[in-house]
This record gives structure tokens, C-alpha cells and sequence, in this order.
């Protein structure tokens, strides 16, 4: 009679034990009372009927995916190799325990799929260039997606996009060949600045016959200071036009002269 009462007393304080459930502040357990769904509970000490009632416990954390890499060919015909990583959390542990079998495993599936097909719409520089934009694409529709599992998609980061060696020889030779681009319209756009000065300041010169003068002899001057042994040098209409007038101007005066004794 002992015997069975000890076990009777055994019996009990382990079912009673088995009803006891502590859940930390970051899980939550979701009840189900003869198979259905009864209440999300926690976090902190709850009871669990034996038989009658089961629980699964839900992490509220934000986990880490890492998106393995996905072979992907842009819409310019180029294969790349992307992986990328993914930050999510449960928000609703009653949808992601009844909406989907392995909230995990869904996710991760989804965010494969859904890599490839948002950068299968681009070209291989806005890969490269519009990471920023890209991430926020596939977050959008990442998280939009899983609402419905009680999933929030946090941010998605594209981390490598492999190129292969003879494409990254191209884009180096096209980054080449831009360059090149860059500099020879930055020279062209100078020799037009410069021939707009010098036009202007022909403009200006012609109209003052003795700043021309000055000017050519400054020119000279600045030849003659580097010692040279010969010098070639033509001489401007302008210049012996302004000379003939300097002769003229010399010589009506001493007409004057004449015709006045």
C-alpha cells in the first residue's frame, strides 16, 4: 500500500512538473488545447496541462540569415555570382507557428528566389552602383511577403557580386576608355575657352592700333630674353599702317613750314 501511494505521489509531482513551462523575455509559447489554438503566453512562468494542452515555443530575436550565393544573370546578359544577408524577426508567433510549417526554412527559400528575380531586372552597373536601392527593393517585397507567417523583414544587404576574370577585364577597359572619354572633352572644352579669350582679346587690340604696337613689342622683348642667335619674325599690316601715320603726321608739319615761308 505504501508502495502505491509513493508512486501515486511521484506520479503527480511529475506531471506537475511537466506543466510548469518558463519561458525567457524573448520567446513566447504558443498553447494548443486538444489541438487547437488556444492563446500566446509568456514570458515567465505559465502552466501547461498535460495531454490536454502542448506548447511551442516561438524566439522574438532578430536572426541572422545568410542568403547563400545565387547565380544570377543580369538583364545585359552577364552572370554573376550574389549572396547577400537577411535580418527578420517574428512579430506574430500565432501565424508563424500556424501559417507555415518552418518559418525558417520559407524564409530563407523566399529570399533566394526573390534575390535572383529582383536582380535579374537590372544591369550589372546598377548592380554595382545601386546597392542601396536594390537592398530596399527586396526588402520591400521580402516583407511584404511574409506578413502573412507573423514576419518582419528588417533590412536585406547584398554583400559580394562575383564577377568573372574576362568581364572584369572589359569593365576595366571600358572604365579605361571612359576615362579617356572624360579627359579629351576636358581638353577640347579648354582650347574653346582659350580661343574665346584670344578672340576677345584680338577684338580688343584691333581697335587700338598703338596696343597692338605695345603688344608686339613685348613679344619681341620676351624673344629676345631667351638668346636666341636669330630671330625671324613677320611684320603686321596693323604695325606699318600705324608707322605710315606716325611718317604722315611727321611730315605735314614741316609742309606747313614750307608752304608758310
Amino acid at each position: 500500500m505504501e508502495t502505491v501511494l509513493i508512486v501515486i505521489v511521484v506520479a503527480i509531482v511529475a506531471l506537475m512538473a511537466s506543466a510548469i513551462r518558463i519561458l525567457r523575455e524573448y520567446e513566447r509559447g504558443v498553447i494548443f488545447q486538444l489541438g487547437r489554438f488556444w492563446s500566446v503566453k509568456g514570458p515567465g512562468l505559465i502552466l501547461v496541462i498535460p495531454v490536454i494542452q502542448q506548447m511551442v515555443r516561438v524566439d522574438l530575436r532578430t536572426v541572422v540569415m545568410d542568403v547563400p550565393s545565387q547565380d544570377v544573370i543580369s538583364k545585359d546578359n552577364v552572370s554573376v555570382s550574389v549572396n547577400a544577408v537577411l535580418y527578420f524577426r517574428v512579430v506574430d508567433p500565432e501565424r508563424a507557428v500556424i501559417n507555415v510549417e518552418d518559418y525558417f526554412a520559407a524564409t530563407s527559400q523566399l529570399a533566394q528566389t526573390t534575390l535572383r528575380s529582383v536582380l535579374g531586372q537590372h544591369d550589372l552597373d546598377e548592380m554595382l552602383a545601386e546597392r542601396e536601392k536594390l537592398n530596399d527593393d527586396i526588402q520591400s517585397i521580402l516583407d511584404d511577403q511574409t506578413d502573412a507567417w507573423g514576419i518582419k523583414v528588417a533590412n536585406v544587404e547584398i554583400k559580394h557580386v562575383d564577377i568573372d576574370e574576362s568581364m572584369i577585364r572589359a569593365i576595366a577597359q571600358q572604365a579605361e576608355a571612359e576615362r579617356s572619354r572624360r579627359a579629351k572633352i576636358i581638353h577640347a572644352e579648354g582650347e574653346m575657352q582659350a580661343s574665346q579669350k584670344l578672340q576677345d582679346a584680338a577684338n580688343i587690340l584691333s581697335q587700338n592700333p598703338q596696343a597692338l604696337q605695345l603688344r608686339y613689342l613685348q613679344t619681341l622683348g620676351s624673344i629676345a630674353g631667351e638668346q636666341n642667335s636669330t630671330i625671324i619674325f613677320p611684320v603686321p599690316l596693323e604695325m606699318i599702317s600705324a608707322f605710315k601715320g606716325l611718317l604722315n603726321l611727321d611730315e605735314k608739319p614741316a609742309e606747313n613750314k614750307e608752304g608758310g615761308g
